[in-house]
């Protein structure tokens, strides 16, 4: 029998709406896997009108759930933007076929370009460059593709744990964004602390990266999930924000929420206009109703679904 017993909350409550997150939320985007967007009844009462969805693909995941997925997002009026992780990406045929059955099954346009989490590449691709390198979202007139971002660094990239890979890939896509038609954005992994996310950030345009950056915030969660996860995809220093917390006994068992995080960046937002992040994407780790349940409740206008509008 458990001696605690804190019911989930799905249901969004009535608060005050901080006038600075809910200009930072406007045109937030939000990721969902075929599994997950299988329990969800009706997208239209959680996400507002317009919200671009990403679509995770991860290994294993047969291609016609994926453009399943997209096609019923896209039926519901959400603009779709589908993983293409190079290292299960057996070849360009492989490539070609995938966008031709995104654009054809869904009308996509746009997508998500990146290395991938495997450690071994199936086939002939091992980097979202090789991807941008073979024409084929050029070709097929992609109007928007999106690369990965680390405010934290990244192991699989730097295994000494330094930044110099990351750097130079994020220099070669800058290049790349300026000589393609779709437009581009770094769409970043998630952290829980605003300061390294304000250094990065100025840091990259200090170095002449003028992509945007749509910055991921990990929506509400058990803090053990959010923790596992963030191991697992090698958050760095505003890791210790979590473990602070898990040191706090009348905080452990309650859920995460980014509440803080967001309100810090927002108001840096807010006082910084020129400030390059310039949109949220929320990786919904404690599920998509509980994320798109805080975002109503905390969100204002930015929040409101769809079948509210």
């Amino acid at each position: 029998m458990a001696l605690l017993n804190f019911k989930k909350r799905d249901t969004p409550v009535s608060a005050p709406v901080n006038a600075q997150v809910e200009a930072f939320l406007g045109g937030y985007s939000i990721e969902v896997m075929p599994r997950t967007a299988e329990k969800v009844d009706d997208f239209r009462a959680l996400l507002p009108e317009g919200t671009r969805v990403y679509i995770a693909h991860i290994e294993g995941t047969p291609i016609e759930d994926m453009v399943a997925t997209a096609a019923r997002l896209a039926r519901d009026g959400y603009p779709v933007m589908p993983h293409f992780p190079a290292r299960i990406i057996r070849d360009k045929a492989t490539l070609a076929d995938w966008i031709a059955r995104y654009q054809g099954e869904a009308g996509v346009e746009q997508a998500l370009l990146l290395a991938g989490g495997v450690t071994k590449p199936v086939g002939e691709f091992h980097s979202s460059m090789q991807l941008m390198e073979s024409g084929l979202f050029d070709k097929a007139g992609f109007k928007r593709l999106h690369v990965a971002g680390h405010p934290e660094g990244n192991r699989d990239i730097d295994p000494d744990g330094g930044t110099k890979n990351v750097e130079e890939a994020i220099a070669w896509k800058q290049k790349f964004s300026e000589r393609t038609d779709a437009e581009m954005a770094l769409a970043t992994q998630f952290a829980f602390d605003a300061a390294p996310i304000i250094a990065w950030a100025d840091g990259l345009r200090a170095a002449g990266i003028t992509l945007p950056i749509h910055i991921g915030i990990a929506g509400p969660a058990k803090l053990q999930t959010l923790i596992k996860f963030a191991i697992a995809c090698g958050v760095g220093p505003s890791l210790k924000v979590l473990q602070k917390r898990a040191m706090d006994v009348s905080k452990l068992l309650l859920p995460y929420e980014p509440t803080d995080v967001l309100t810090d960046l927002a108001a840096h937002k807010a006082a910084n206009p020129d400030f390059n992040v310039t949109n949220v994407h929320f990786f919904p780790l404690g599920g998509i109703k509980t994320n798109a349940s805080w975002a109503i409740s905390h969100g204002g206008a930015s929040g409101r679904p769809a079948n509210q509008s």
